[in-house]
């Protein structure tokens, strides 16, 4: 058991929401084990991602820009556990690292967040929308072709600080993010995902460790929740079979229908101009294979070329 002498290293980025998920994560360990705080030591590890904030996403990477500074820790026992957003992760974790603790999950939903405006719907023809998210941008671009959108990179308050500086009249949050910064009354609304389907994986905190570590997999083992995992497991079956990153538009959703299983999915192109979108439910068990079923189907229908302008 770790303690105040040999405490367990916990890899976080610095963001104020990675930070909160870094300690939701000690908080959870604490009390599966009874373990003071003392045996625990948040290690701030600064990414690519958090370090180049003057360019759009798709300019500088995919996924790996928000994790792969802290995965090398972990690789080279800087850190012992390491603590993500699962939206942010790739698909495939490097040779030496799994992800096999999943934390309950938060609300998935995005929350539509404007110092003016109640809803989508509610924008004036023209408006100004601010989203670094390519996801967010291309299913509003379908649905509202009128709107303006600009990029809007930054942790939450750097955005919250775009809106009130007049960059644009809306832009967009994760749930989940404004319930662990306890920040909720930020959120004008909560998009129904038949509305704007989420990210994969989003509202969901997973914990890295190195396979040959043991001692540490038995921490983490109560900390896993089932339901999440499930639901997290047939979304990423699904982005990995479409080869997801960062650069491309794709949306996911998995919930529990009594002992079945549903799952949502769409892909679009980045201008928004044809989105293609299907749903699979069966036993829970079948989660992966559906994932990447329902993945096939979408490619079959988009056909040669679907992706290529991203390039």
């Amino acid at each position: 058991m770790p303690d105040s002498s040999r405490p367990l290293k916990i890899g976080t980025r610095g963001s104020v929401l990675a930070l909160a998920q870094a300690h939701e994560a000690r908080a959870r360990l604490m009390a599966a084990h009874d373990l003071p705080i003392e045996a625990f030591e948040i290690v701030v590890i600064k990414t690519t991602g958090d370090r180049i904030t003057d360019r759009p996403l798709k300019e500088i990477g995919g996924k790996g820009l928000f994790t792969r500074e802290i995965e090398e820790a972990l690789t080279e026992g800087g850190i012992d556990i390491a603590v993500h957003s699962m939206k942010d992760m790739p698909t495939l974790q490097p040779d030496g690292l799994i992800i096999d603790c999943l934390l309950p999950r938060e609300d998935a939903r995005d929350a539509f967040v404007s110092p003016t405006f109640a809803s989508i719907a509610d924008l004036p023809h023209g408006a100004t929308v601010g989203s670094s998210s390519l996801r967010r941008r291309a299913q509003l671009a379908h649905v509202r072709p009128d709107l303006h959108l600009v990029e809007f990179r930054g942790n939450v308050q750097t955005r919250l600080k775009k809106l009130d500086d007049g960059v644009a009249v809306a832009t967009f949050l994760a749930m989940a993010g404004l319930r662990r910064l306890d920040m909720l009354h930020v959120a004008r609304s909560a998009i129904d995902p038949a509305e704007m389907l989420p990210a994969v994986a989003q509202g969901a905190i997973g914990i890295e460790r190195r396979v040959d570590d043991h001692a540490t997999a038995a921490l983490l083992h109560p900390l896993n929740d089932t339901e999440t995992t499930l639901r997290i497991s047939a979304e990423r079956a699904f982005l990995a079979r479409l080869d997801g990153s960062c650069q491309t538009p794709i949306a996911g959703y998995a919930h529990l229908s009594g002992s079945e299983l549903v799952l949502q999915g769409q892909i679009l192109r980045s201008d928004g101009s044809e989105a293609i979108a299907g749903t699979r439910q069966g036993p829970v068990a079948d989660g992966p294979a559906m994932g990447r079923d329902l993945a096939e189907e979408l490619l079959g229908k988009a056909g040669t070329g679907f992706f290529d302008h991203l390039a």
